[in-house]
């Protein structure tokens, strides 16, 4: 059976020291869709479960050098969380009755009927499941998104729609787009709605990890693996099992951290430091960028496997200012929040104000804007938002002798009423003042784009687009 129709059923550790039931069992639950790890004893069994997570244990009771009493006990000890199954030729309600006190999930006797066995297991699964939701849950209680996930403009419903369309599906997921357009609420959302909701979700910020930390913070280490660690810790990796690992700013990740993730990518595997075998996870990916990592492997700075593995499923945001329509919903959103969070109630956003912001070019995308609505709540504690002294200089309108001649030229060619409105509109002024700055940029950078980014304060990957919005061919200024 496909490994993609066997993941639901989970992963199972059968703990038998007789050979040919150990062999018997396996063979039993791979014909039902399970995936089986085997262990002779007890010793051996914590090991596996140390190095790689599993769903539900089924376990021998009585078994030399310890049975299953004893692994369910120091499986709680060391806060291995997983369900235990037993299996007992010698069954008795004492020794039942002290299984599950101790922490077994159920009890079964041999000789093991098939399908009683599938639903133990079955039950054992849900069991974990619940217990993972519950942990989740509790874990996302009140961290809130920096994002709201609403929008009705084209290219906001597009993201959404591919977002529906990937969820369902374990491939690999890299979101593409501008700091600040909500790379993090998209990567929530494909985990919220794909079958591993219950599951954790890891988020880790690739340019945040020093490259000599690379393998310890992603892969864990055993204690004592190095000078420092006194004490086992789980990687990212494991800790996202079963469910979603978001990789932050992966295009910051130096080419030896590329190297060493690159295993994982493609088998699912890795070394964590201290042990002798390899630790299997049952991850799904979703990276994130605001590089352009097409033009980072042409100059080497980033590997193309690496690249190849991660672009499977490409979903590129927007940036706010091509979804102006969507400013209001966001508005309305943060209002609520953010008054939440200051113990008041939401105040009502003057018209022209919200014209305002419409018309910005928000270079920092919807971050920028919560981060604006905050400062005026916190600066304006009546019950409206008006004027446009609430808001940063960037948006402010110039003073009356700043206006352009090739702004005063056009509105006094125009003649009528409709044309004199239209080139007077803060839009239209904003986009003819964008276009002379990026024109000035140029000209004083001598048309390099590097310099000409740094003048405007903008990222060199952006400058593209400002050339397209405003039909600007740098190669033809004079």
């Amino acid at each position: 059976m496909p490994e993609e129709q066997r993941r639901p059923r989970g992963r199972v550790l059968v703990v038998e020291d007789e050979a040919y039931v150990r062999a018997s069992l396996d063979e039993l639950l791979r014909a039902r869709g399970f995936d089986v790890s085997l262990s002779a004893g007890v010793d051996d069994a914590l090991a596996s479960l140390a190095r790689m997570p599993v769903d539900v244990v089924l376990t021998d009771l009585k078994m030399p050098g310890g049975g299953g009493l004893e692994l369910v006990r120091r499986a709680r000890a060391a806060s291995l969380e997983v369900p235990v199954v037993v299996l007992t030729g010698h069954g008795t309600v004492p020794s039942a009755v002290e299984c599950i006190k101790s922490g077994a999930s159920d009890y079964l006797l041999k000789p093991i009927d098939p399908e009683a066995l599938e639903a133990a297991l079955d039950r054992a699964l849900q069991s974990g499941a619940l217990r993972r939701e519950v942990a989740y849950l509790r874990g996302a209680t009140g961290a809130g998104d920096a994002v709201r996930a609403v929008g009705r403009s084209a290219p906001w419903l597009q993201v959404m729609k591919m977002v529906q369309a990937v969820a369902g599906t374990d491939s690999t997921v890299l979101l593409l787009g501008e700091s600040g357009t909500g790379k993090e609420l998209v990567a929530r959302q494909i985990h919220r709605l794909s079958r591993r909701a219950g599951g954790p979700y890891v988020r880790v910020n690739c340019a945040a990890v020093p490259l000599e930390m690379w393998e310890s913070e992603f892969f864990g280490h055993r204690r004592g693996a190095f000078t420092g660690a006194a004490g086992d810790r789980d990687g990212r990796f494991r800790l996202a099992h079963r469910g979603t690992l978001f990789m932050d700013e992966v295009g910051a990740m130096p080419l030896p951290a590329q190297a060493k993730i690159l295993r994982v990518l493609q088998d699912g595997e890795f070394d964590r430091l201290g042990d002798e075998q390899p630790t299997r996870v049952d991850v799904r990916v979703v990276a994130a960028t605001n590089s352009d990592l097409e033009a980072d492997v042409a100059a080497g700075r980033f590997r193309q496997d690496v690249y190849y593995r991660l672009n499977v499923v490409r979903i590129e945001l927007p940036p706010l200012r091509d979804r102006p329509e969507d400013i209001p919903l966001l508005v309305e959103g943060f209002l609520e929040e953010i008054s939440a969070r200051l113990g008041r109630r939401p105040p009502a956003i003057a018209a022209a104000t919200m014209a305002e912001l419409q018309a910005y070019h928000w270079p920092g995308n919807v971050r920028e804007l919560r981060n604006i609505l905050e400062r005026a709540l916190i600066l304006n504690p009546g019950g409206t938002l008006a004027g446009l002294d609430l808001l940063p200089a960037p948006l402010q309108p110039r003073a009356e002798g700043a206006v352009s001649a090739e702004t005063r030229g056009t509105a006094a060619a125009g003649g009528a009423g409709e044309t004199a409105v239209a080139e007077m509109s803060l839009r239209g002024v904003l986009a003819r003042s964008e276009k002379q700055a990026v024109i000035e940029a140029l000209r004083r950078s001598a048309g390099v784009r590097k310099e000409a980014a740094r003048l405007l304060g903008i990222d060199q990957r952006n400058l593209a687009y400002y050339f397209r919005k405003h039909g600007i061919d740098p190669d033809d200024l004079p």
